[in-house]
């Protein structure tokens, strides 16, 4: 069977790729969480997000293009840094991002029918993996369908919140501090993460040397944009400690604004959002799963590509079956902290791996390595203390398989 994938991707199709993965993460899941650790500094948290975010992309992209395989930072670290970099890369993104999907799952099964979150779910997963399997083009319409959606509801909440809403609740307050703008911002780069779908599709993109550089920032600018006006929208009609303590912020402004005819439709919408998000997260780590099967260090039988729809059909149904058991068992929040910590080793190493481009990319690459350090410890301690289990399990492994089969 053949292991080789399709180039059927182009800039448009990438960009939508990477805005479904961030938009229903960020808007619908993060700001909450954020805004308890930021108070009133959270859009200035934002903005740090969005510079480690900027400098991440920059380097995926410069990368991407040099290897356009599928298997993102996996590839680089290995192909740049050596075979253990990219198997910790490997290893943190897979990790991380099954725990994202999990996070998108429940926000799922948490807007749509509260009491049955978890079934709920469960059988996104079970359905979304189905429509994976039967190819990626069909996925790029399913997610170009799901951004057009959310960006509609997305924009209703913001004008009827500014409307509504008191400017004067925006400033930064005494509640501010250093240690809480950088938690923040560690926990909105969850939001950030997604534009990772596009340098993970890499084989599939045309023109990926062209493409890929291209459609990373544009898709980062466009979700920054949008994040910083719902933000700025919210807050000013909830205020940093009503979003703080609120469940489901948008729904709250909505009505907080007097537009409850909205909040159904919100509602909707950010089952929408975690759908689409969900599709894109599923594509990512299944082609992670992919590149390192090909490599060894996951079960060859996950290497392979369906003849017909031309994707990696084995991992998909691995990923999805792994996924649909941390969604029957995880907490939202919790996912979320655990996510970032792997996400942003990943990134990381893609700094560092990037690195090794020659000079015109060190400054970039070195305040992007920083900025991961430094959020990835910033998080809440549990998550860290997690994570960095997690990443050691990894590490032994390799140490007992991996470096065997290298040497």
């Amino acid at each position: 069977m053949a292991h080789e994938l399709r180039r059927t991707l182009g800039v448009f199709d990438a960009v939508v790729i990477g805005l479904g993965s961030m938009v229903g993460a960020g808007i619908f899941v993060a700001l909450g969480p954020a805004a308890g650790a930021a108070g009133s500094a959270l859009l200035p948290a934002l903005a740090v997000a969005g510079l480690v975010a900027y400098c991440n992309a920059m380097a995926s992209a410069r990368l991407a293009a040099r290897h356009p395989a599928s298997g993102g930072t996996y590839v680089y670290g290995r192909e740049r840094l050596g075979p253990f970099w990219g198997y910790l890369a490997g290893w943190a993104f897979v990790v991380g991002k099954t725990a994202s999907c999990a996070a998108m799952a429940l926000t799922v099964g948490a807007y749509v029918w509260p009491e049955q979150a978890h079934a709920v779910a469960v059988a996104a997963v079970v359905a979304l993996t189905a429509l994976n399997y039967t190819g990626v083009q069909k996925s790029a319409l399913v997610t170009r369908i799901v951004v057009a959606v959310v960006l509609a509801v997305l924009a209703a909440v913001a004008a009827v919140s500014f409307g509504a809403g008191d400017a004067g609740r925006l400033g930064v307050g005494a509640d501010a501090s250093a240690g809480g703008v950088l938690q923040a911002a560690g926990l909105l780069f969850f939001a950030f993460a997604g534009y990772a779908r596009i340098a993970t599709l890499g084989e599939e993109v045309r023109d990926p040397a062209r493409t890929i550089p291209r459609a990373v920032p544009l898709a980062l600018g466009i979700a920054l944009l949008v994040y910083a006006t719902v933000a700025a929208a919210v807050l000013a009609v909830l205020g940093p400690e009503g979003l703080a303590a609120s469940g489901a912020p948008l729904s709250d402004a909505a009505r907080a604004a007097g537009a409850d005819w909205l909040v159904p439709v919100v509602r909707a919408g950010a089952a929408v959002a975690a759908l689409g998000s969900l599709l894109a997260l599923i594509l990512g780590v299944s082609r992670t799963t992919l590149a390192m099967a090909r490599d060894g260090h996951l079960p060859a039988a996950l290497a392979a590509v369906h003849p017909r729809f031309q994707v990696p059909h084995r991992a998909e149904l691995a990923v999805g079956a792994v996924v649909a058991v941390v969604a029957a068992t995880a907490d939202v929040r919790g996912a979320i902290g655990f996510s970032s910590f792997g996400v942003l080793l990943y990134y990381g190493i893609a700094n560092a791996a990037a690195w090794t481009l020659g000079p015109r990319e060190r400054y970039l690459a070195a305040v992007g390595l920083v900025g991961c350090a430094v959020l990835a410890f910033s998080l809440p301690w549990t998550s860290v203390a997690a994570g960095a289990a997690v990443v050691a399990a990894g590490a032994v492994a390799y140490g007992v398989t991996g470096g065997r089969r290298e040497r």
